[in-house]
């Protein structure tokens, strides 16, 4: 199919800048080029990628406030971290992969597009401690809340907000998580998915202590 006729393409791309246009077409071509060999996206989300994946990031890189640096954790084909890189070359940006062929994607995408971010390889609970704090932790399709909030507890309790675009789970997501961590989220609706919801996690205050067993009598 012709780039100008790929399903919410044109939609997309008229709510950016031509440099941000620029930027997300290549990003675009080289995912395709890859796929074949690295399965960065599950095939069946090919026909939609403008909407299932560009649009979806596009919207997490809008909630990122005026901060200065962003980690996204889990990056894989780059989604949310390098449409984040095209959308605010403002940023200083890490990208946090476990997969090592998706890291050598990350990076050679990067590299085409002309994004200056850095790639991790690595396990989020490892790679985070060692990294400075960040102004926005984000992470899509990745873990359940809690995980995720157990993963970036580091960055968090530097004062990190969290993004985390979540499906039409999310409720019982975040009832999980507030039994066993102490945060404010917000709940955000999704502009992509009327179902979806993005958590906005701040205030984070580390895992609640669990009560003492009640005293033999």
């Amino acid at each position: 199919m012709p780039p100008d006729r790929e399903a919410g393409r044109a939609e997309v791309l008229a709510a950016v800048s031509r440099e941000t246009a620029e930027r997300l077409d290549i990003l675009v071509a080289e995912l395709k080029r890859w796929q074949a060999i690295r399965n960065l996206v599950a095939k069946s989300t090919l026909p939609v990628l403008w909407t299932r994946h560009i649009a979806d990031s596009l919207q997490v890189a809008t909630l990122g406030g005026d901060g200065a640096s962003w980690i996204d954790v889990g990056s894989g084909g780059g989604f949310p971290g390098l449409v984040v890189a095209a959308a605010r070359p403002d940023l200083a940006l890490h990208l946090v992969e476990s997969d090592a062929r998706k890291c050598a994607f990350l990076r050679h995408a990067a590299r085409a597009a002309g994004l200056a971010v850095r790639v991790h390889e690595g396990r989020a609970d490892a790679v985070l401690p060692g990294l400075d704090r960040a102004d926005t932790l984000s992470a899509r399709a990745v873990a359940e809340l809690s995980d995720l909030l157990a993963m970036g507890e580091s960055m968090l309790m530097k004062g990190a907000v969290g993004l985390f675009p979540k499906g039409r789970g999310y409720a019982a997501e975040l009832t999980r998580a507030e039994q066993g961590w102490r945060f404010t989220a917000d709940v955000l609706p999704s502009r992509t998915d009327p179902e979806a919801r993005i958590l906005r996690i701040r205030d984070f205050a580390g895992r609640r202590i669990p009560p003492l067993p009640a005293s033999p009598t």
